[in-house]
């Protein structure tokens, strides 16, 4: 028998932000993408109530290591000794030893990381399970095919669910709630690359998936339509950025500026109130800042090449 269960994590007191996945079949259980620490209780609550409870659990599937689909595995973990950790190779040793991956997110969050994601534990590196893209993951009789997905973060890998036709992308196509107008893209620093990003969304359109699973947040039941969409957003959101970056000079005036403009057009495309709950999950300001690095590395590569080519052999 098979199940696929969405459990809410509430984050921050929010229905509707971050979700992971229950899949159960044949007695297996896993879990994809459990959330940050700080939703643990919600977390045990609702495996508590199905009967399962933590040390039910065999297995966790990463999408990518970031606190809010990863930071709970270690705790996890302590609870179940047990419990397998399928993650991509690039992520493997941050979550062994998460100190170089606390120390960019303290970056991006001063003072706040305890708050908005609790404490991140290390994963035993015997509990975890390397994953490249191109592998088949056998749980109980459910298979499914692994596939790199990078652009979001270099880490990044979606699953595609053979006996229904799901494929769990993480964050490689965005924020959106079922029913509304509007995907929201993710792109907050360090891995951001967008012609990575247009090759993975190809990639899970190449599959041609029955519905799409976000964490953030829920199904979406169109894919070729949300993918197209959230296509064009992300590319018209670059090119904000760049234009922003060539017209204001002034670092703290662009990213106020970029905000402005992105909530703006949010702020049109939805009521009032579901505006407000994309703009304070999506972290605009996040986005600015993995965008114009991007562009930034672009340019700083395209003044680099003419000098690398002349430089003596």
């Amino acid at each position: 028998m098979l199940s696929t269960t969405l459990i809410d994590t509430n984050w921050m007191g929010q229905s509707r932000s971050i979700a992971a996945i229950l899949l159960e079949s044949d007695g297996h259980r896993a879990m994809i993408d459990p959330g940050p620490a700080s939703t643990l209780p919600a977390l045990r609550q609702h495996l508590d109530s199905r009967g399962i409870g933590v040390a039910g659990l065999n297995a966790i599937l990463l999408t990518h290591i970031h606190l809010d689909h990863a930071g709970a595995t270690g705790a996890l973990i302590k609870e179940n000794p047990n419990l397998e950790v399928y993650v991509h190779k690039a992520g493997m040793l941050h979550m062994a030893d998460p100190q170089k991956l606390l120390a960019s997110a303290e970056r991006l969050w001063p003072g706040e990381l305890g708050h908005l994601f609790g404490e991140t534990l290390p994963v035993p590196f015997g509990n975890l399970r390397m994953l490249k893209g191109g592998e088949t993951l056998s749980l109980g009789s459910r298979n499914l095919e692994v596939v790199y997905t990078p652009g979001h973060a270099s880490h990044h890998v979606s699953y595609f669910d053979s006996s229904d036709g799901t494929a769990f992308v993480g964050d490689t196509t965005g924020f959106h709630i079922e029913g509304d107008p509007l995907v929201v893209p993710l792109a907050p620093p360090p891995d951001i690359d967008l012609e990575i990003w247009s090759a993975s969304l190809d990639a899970i359109a190449a599959r041609a998936p029955s519905r799409l699973f976000l964490t953030h947040f829920g199904y979406s039941n169109d894919p070729a339509a949300h993918i197209a969409e959230y296509r064009k957003n992300l590319q018209r959101w670059a090119a904000l950025a760049r234009e922003i970056l060539r017209s204001t000079p002034d670092p703290q005036a662009a990213l106020e500026k970029f905000v402005a403009d992105a909530g703006a057009e949010i702020r049109q495309r939805l009521s009032s109130a579901e505006a407000e709950h994309y703009i304070f999950n999506c972290g605009l300001n996040l986005t600015w800042l993995g965008v114009s690095r991007y562009h930034r590395k672009r340019a700083e590569a395209a003044a680099a090449s003419p000098a690398q080519t002349a430089a003596p052999q």
